[in-house]
């Protein structure tokens, strides 16, 4: 066998099984991404909405890499009677408008390069395990790949 054709082979061969491996951090990571860009993961001022707390951990790990989410500190009740300040404040010049851009346009565009890279990873998946001779082997390095992170999360 020539050594171009077993470095050709063994390139392969080690892009199969980092694929496998990596597959299903590359979905978590495309999967939570695709979330937050429509800040489906936390809530906003004025809103009533309220994310469930698995979406909330799985953005706090994908964004720090920890399962623990930050204390929020509670509101002070707006009372301005209260407050201490000068009687008499000088208003201050209002700024100029600055036309606001849309950011829709590309939270959709962001959003569909997570759904395709989703897409990519099954069936990267898929090709890998229907066209390979030792599916066995391909099974505990897809286990590991998510066994690893896991048990780095945890520990």
């Amino acid at each position: 066998m020539p050594l171009n054709h077993r470095f050709l082979k063994a390139c392969r061969q080690l892009h199969l099984y980092l694929g496998v491996f990596t597959a299903p951090a590359l979905l978590f990571f495309a999967i939570t991404g695709g979330l937050q860009t429509f800040s489906l993961h936390e809530t906003t001022r004025g809103s009533s909405y309220a994310p469930p707390r698995w979406l909330a951990v799985a953005a706090q790990l994908h964004k720090k890499q920890t399962p623990d989410l930050p204390v929020r500190k509670p509101r002070p009740a707006a009372n301005p009677a209260a407050a201490p300040g000068p009687a008499a404040a000088p208003a201050p010049a209002p700024a100029p408008a600055t036309p606001k851009r849309n950011p829709l346009p590309l939270k959709v565009f962001t959003a569909l390069v997570a759904l395709s890279l989703t897409v990519s990873t099954l069936t990267g998946l898929y090709m890998a395990w229907r066209y390979s001779r030792r599916v066995g082997r391909l099974v505990a390095v897809f286990l590991a790949g998510v066994a690893v992170p896991i048990l780095l999360t945890l520990a």
